[in-house]
């Protein structure tokens, strides 16, 4: 009987190793699965945010044909339209719209959990995308830069000068730093600072016209005008008056559409400028420009990062957004100055 007993045990043991086998066979396929179907919501997301196939499958970095056949097993697997789909446009229908917030929350959670023990070992890691105002990032950012290199050594930095509006999820940019009032663009908005702008002009100029000590004295006064580069319009002349922001239209026979430009002909005696304090700070320790009326400041410029509709950001997005509030704060926001 002991040589039945024997065999009796392997065939148990043999038994329970099948059973756990094919346990963990299920399993994997399960996991399979469940990775399967993140990568569907990924590309459902980036879809939903480009309104476009063509341009979700540039920034995924995918054939079209990827793409489509993925939303085509998507909506097969959840048994809904989620698409509306035209020849121009792509759009999310409401069965879309909520699935599509609550892929955000999921892709977050997935993506925090991989990087969880990830940055507590090595730290934040991987190429990071911004992108900034010319000036800003020429004066103030890239001179920085070797600070947040040296601090975070696994993280690359690809940097952008851009003063138009950009879609960040188009051209693949996790974080933009934008100066002035925002429009809705759907984007998660970080406030900064505020951006102090100051009054000045060229010592020949203030030598020809003289100096202006109110805004009532602009009439007689020529001034540099500035055209917005996306829609052409001239700013007025602006300052604040205790809490009331007050314009006036100036004169001028120079408009330019950018901010070399813009303080070159203040330099070269043509007229008035309004300009953040930091764009003209060596012209005005070299004597090259004067501040004048610095009670009749205009009101200082509202300065935001702006991040794409994600709940969660990325750690190497987290620290490179404390690094450059802390750099902008310390060497832009200051205070503004008397005003009447």
């Amino acid at each position: 009987m002991q040589p039945l007993t024997l065999l009796d045990d392997i065939f148990q043991e043999n038994h329970l190793n099948l059973l756990f086998l094919t346990s963990l066979v299920r399993k994997v396929e399960q996991w399979k699965r469940t990775v399967d179907r993140i990568d569907l919501f990924r590309v459902f997301a980036r879809v939903v945010e480009c309104a476009n196939f063509t341009r979700a499958a540039d920034t995924l970095g995918l054939p079209r044909s990827s793409v489509s056949a993925a939303i085509q097993e998507l909506e097969g697997r959840i048994g809904a339209r989620l698409l509306h789909r035209t020849t121009r446009k792509v759009s999310p229908t409401q069965d879309g719209a909520a699935l599509y917030e609550r892929c955000l929350r999921l892709i977050a959670d997935v993506e925090e959990t991989e990087n969880l023990f990830r940055q507590t070992s090595v730290g934040p890691s991987g190429v990071l995308r911004v992108d900034v105002p010319g000036r800003i990032g020429r004066l103030i950012i890239a001179p920085a830069l070797p600070e947040v290199l040296v601090a975070f050594p696994k993280i690359d930095i690809e940097l952008g000068l851009t003063d138009r509006a950009i879609d960040l999820v188009e051209e693949r940019v996790d974080c933009a730093l934008r100066v002035g009032k925002l429009h809705d663009s759907g984007t998660i908005a970080r406030p900064i600072g505020n951006l102090p702008l100051i009054n000045v002009a060229s010592p020949r100029y203030l030598s020809q016209r003289g100096t202006p000590r109110t805004p009532g004295d602009l009439v007689t006064h020529q001034a540099v005008h500035y055209a917005s580069p996306s829609s052409g319009r001239i700013a007025p002349w602006e300052w604040l008056d205790g809490e009331t922001v007050r314009t006036l239209t100036t004169q001028g026979r120079v408009s330019v559409n950018s901010a070399e430009a813009y303080i070159a002909c203040c330099l070269a005696g043509l007229g008035l400028i309004q300009i953040p304090a930091y764009d003209v700070q060596q012209h005005l320790r070299a004597g090259e420009l004067i501040e004048v009326m610095p009670e009749y400041r205009a009101a200082p410029m509202p300065m935001t990062l702006l991040y794409p509709h994600r709940q969660h950001l990325s750690r190497r997005v987290q620290v490179f957004a404390d690094w450059l509030e802390a750099l902008l704060k310390g060497q832009l926001v200051g205070d503004s100055g008397g005003r009447k």
